[in-house]
């Protein structure tokens, strides 16, 4: 289950996203992985979603970020293709 901070730090994030960076990262950024960290408004691009959170815990280490696929609805995409 997720913890109520989780839960928050994802609705800011997804927030601060929308408002603020997403016509921007979209149009440069496009299918490369961003870590938000919604307390500063602290944002790190990266080609992978690992190294998107390692930058971020890099600059705080004691907080949690929110990873976002630039230009899509969720960071990974589990499972296969249906016939």
């Amino acid at each position: 289950m997720i913890s109520e901070h989780s839960k928050g730090v994802a609705e800011k994030a997804k927030r601060l996203y929308a408002e603020r960076l997403q016509a921007d990262l979209e149009s440069d950024h496009l299918n490369r992985f961003v870590a938000i960290e919604p307390e500063s408004g602290d944002f790190f691009i990266a080609d992978s979603f690992s190294s998107a959170v390692a930058n971020a815990r890099k600059m705080y280490p004691d907080r949690i970020s929110f990873v976002i696929r630039i230009g899509h609805e969720a960071a990974i995409h589990i499972g296969g293709m249906s016939n």
